[in-house]
């Protein structure tokens, strides 16, 4: 934790975040990178306010990350809506995971 957040004051504790991806999709920007030599890869997930301030950040490690965009499918009766099927398309997948070496959990985070 020390080194992630810069407290770590020991120069042998180095953690340099070099991104190797950006994507956007609407408001959630994603941000992946690697160290190789420590074998650790990284996601960011950044929700971004119409003023392009960040307004939460989650961060992933040793993860593969798979983003879809939640929707639903309404069926319109004469006076009630109700939701028919939901639609989870996968719209990016994490790329590094397999370059650390070892096996990884997955997750899918819903936008």
């Amino acid at each position: 934790m020390r080194l992630l957040t810069g407290t770590d004051t020991q120069d042998t504790h180095c953690f340099n975040f070099v991104p190797h991806s950006v994507d956007a999709f609407g408001s959630t920007v994603i941000v992946e990178g690697c160290d190789l030599d420590r074998q650790i890869f990284w996601i960011h997930a950044w929700t971004v306010n119409s003023s392009g301030i960040i307004t939460q950040v989650r961060e992933y490690f040793n993860t593969s990350l798979t983003v879809t965009r939640f929707a639903t499918t309404k069926s319109n009766s004469s006076k009630s809506v109700s939701i028919t099927s939901l639609h989870c398309p996968s719209v990016w997948e994490s790329t590094l995971s397999n370059r650390v070496g070892k096996s990884v959990p997955g997750l899918v985070l819903a936008i």
